[in-house]
């Protein structure tokens, strides 16, 4: 570790224990360079405060991290590896996806307003890529388009990016080289441009995180890259539920979400509990005057939003996205419906001669989730049944988009840890009705009118048409 590096040595020692840990690396060939830095796990890591620099409230990654830097003579650098890695996509489901120190989506990058940047990336890849930094005022040399703004990053080459951070606000990087292949494999991360004055826009809890998708066979590990539209694992920063955390916070602190959509669809998510108000785009602040009260909010492909809101009901709230088939995971798109037929010994015998057969249940979806938990229905090996997670109720029957906001009273200021199942107060949980149900009041068939019949002749030739 350098001596200008930001990070202290017991600073290292909390990030080994969080599963971030220093690459080893050519102290000769790379002197010039910031350490590399790599994250070994995909549980959210607690936010990276600044010893250097402009002070600024740092953001909380969903199931990621933040990159550390070091101040060089003035300028805030960073050191990116783009490289292929191994993303837990839930338990019981590994990815071989491409990604940035060691995970998929990379590292969130925090800056502030007016500070100089230097990123030096390296090519782990096999093949060539560039960074583009989507969404930021910068060179046109350092926009990152292989090709028309710069050379490609030839593979086993670090190249430099160096600019001044001039807005303030929520912004991506991913690369713009041979895209199709290396989005689809998961190539990206965020970026967090805070503002120069730490009370504008402030808020008591920060959270960022990537909408990405990927088409993962049953049974495989690497996703195919040439899919268009037919996904079958609709993530957030490269997980599904139940695999990705709940986003903890105190009641009534305001809290931020910030966005955004790197998939080739859109998504309208959907918080319960409470209004939002969409704060942010990549484009910048949404000035007060112009904004409305919401509860969902549609992200198209490559935008970024950033919702505000007080959480001031208690409770585990639901957040997802409201396209019922993205909160499922590895859909089979070629499923046939099978409502109303008896399957009881139809798995066993079709098993016999298609291994990775699986139905759809009897009684719709949610019987898959029966039948995985009774071991009636195998699974091929490195995939996850669609709909998952236990509640303190039963199965909660959701996958890939969705997550929890837990909101709690007595949280301290930084505790972002999972506080457990919400203790409902006593007479506030939906309960069964035991009396006597009346009878349904059908009303009376009326006389429908007799049907009209109507003849109509196609036009033949151009006779009758002026010219």
């Amino acid at each position: 570790m350098t001596t200008e590096h930001h990070f202290t040595r017991r600073d290292f020692f909390k990030l080994a224990c969080a599963g971030v840990a220093l690459s080893a690396v050519n102290k000769v060939a790379l002197a010039a360079l910031p350490d590399i830095v790599t994250a070994e796990k995909a549980n959210t890591q607690a936010p990276l405060h600044p010893t250097t620099g402009r002070p600024y409230q740092p953001v909380v990654t969903l199931n990621g991290w933040s990159l550390p830097w070091r101040m060089k003579n003035g300028v805030k650098e960073f050191h990116l590896v783009a490289e292929p890695v191994v993303r837990e996509i839930a338990p019981g489901m590994l990815a071989h996806l491409w990604g940035y120190n060691g995970q998929s989506p990379g590292p969130t990058i925090e800056v502030v307003e007016g500070d100089r940047v230097r990123i030096f990336v390296t090519n782990r890849l096999p093949e060539i890529t560039s960074v583009h930094w989507h969404g930021q005022r910068l060179p046109n040399g350092m926009d990152g388009v292989s090709g028309l703004t710069q050379p490609a990053i030839p593979p086993g080459k670090t190249f430099v990016y160096e600019f001044e951070a001039k807005r303030a606000g929520t912004f991506m990087y991913h690369p713009h080289a041979d895209e199709m292949t290396q989005l689809a494999m998961g190539l990206m991360g965020s970026w967090v441009t805070h503002p120069k004055n730490p009370k504008f826009m402030a808020v008591d809890r920060d959270f960022i995180f990537l909408l990405n998708a990927y088409d993962i066979e049953p049974g495989s590990y690497k996703p195919r890259i040439n899919t268009m539209l037919n996904f079958n694992l609709w993530t957030w920063n490269s997980r599904v539920f139940p695999g990705i955390d709940p986003l903890v916070v105190r009641k009534n602190d305001k809290v931020r979400i910030r966005i955004g959509n790197l998939t080739m669809t859109n998504h309208p998510i959907h918080l319960h509990g409470h209004e939002f108000q969409v704060a942010g785009t990549d484009g910048g602040w949404v000035q007060p005057s112009a904004r409305w009260p919401e509860v969902t909010t549609d992200i198209g492909v490559g935008q970024m939003r950033a919702i505000e809101f007080v959480a001031n009901e208690l409770g585990d709230w639901a957040i997802h996205c409201h396209k019922s088939h993205h909160t499922m995971n590895a859909m089979g798109h070629q499923v046939p419906t099978s409502l109303g037929v008896k399957q009881d010994d139809l798995v066993d015998k079709m098993t016999n001669l298609v291994p990775d057969y699986m139905p759809m249940g009897e009684t719709g979806m949610a019987e898959m989730t029966d039948m995985a938990n009774m071991m009636d229905m195998p699974l091929p090996e490195n995939t996850l049944p669609m709909m998952m997670g236990k509640g303190q109720y039963g199965d909660i029957s959701m996958g890939g988009m969705f997550s929890t906001l837990k909101v709690r009273d007595g949280l301290a200021k930084n505790d972002y840890r999972d506080p457990g199942p919400y203790q409902h107060p006593a007479g506030t949980v939906a309960y069964e009705f035991n009396g006597e149900l009346p009878e349904a009041n059908r009303q009376p068939a009326r006389d429908t009118p007799t049907a009209i019949e109507v003849q109509v002749r196609k036009p033949s030739g151009h006779d009758g048409h002026s010219h």
